[in-house]
């Protein structure tokens, strides 16, 4: 935030002693330490509903999506369908074929 090293420190330390005085420096630093703890606390519970916000948006930004991806789901339905269908045919197929080759073996045996 604010780039203050020692030395920038030590001045205004030096300069609060003088212009508030050595009784009253106390409390005007318990003071300011306060209020510098709420900034703090209001500053740390905005970031964080900030975050919960932006974290709430791309949740909505994935169920969008997910919600779009609904034309897939009844591709993959379909598809399912198409090869349950297939299979039924191709199983029934032999049945069929076994009972023409066993009707063509009894007309040439009798």
């Amino acid at each position: 935030m604010f780039d203050i090293g020692f030395w920038e420190l030590t001045i205004i330390g030096v300069v609060a002693l003088l212009v508030i005085g050595p009784e009253r420096l106390p409390r005007v630093a318990r003071t300011t330490g306060l209020w510098l703890g709420r900034a703090r606390r209001f500053v740390s519970s905005v970031k964080a509903d900030i975050d919960r916000e932006i974290a709430a948006d791309e949740l909505k930004k994935a169920l969008a999506k997910q919600a779009e991806a609904t034309g897939l789901y009844e591709i993959v339905e379909d598809t399912k369908q198409t090869i349950q269908n297939t299979q039924d045919v191709t199983s029934e197929q032999p049945e069929a074929e076994n009972k023409t080759v066993m009707q063509k073996t009894n007309d040439a045996s009798g």
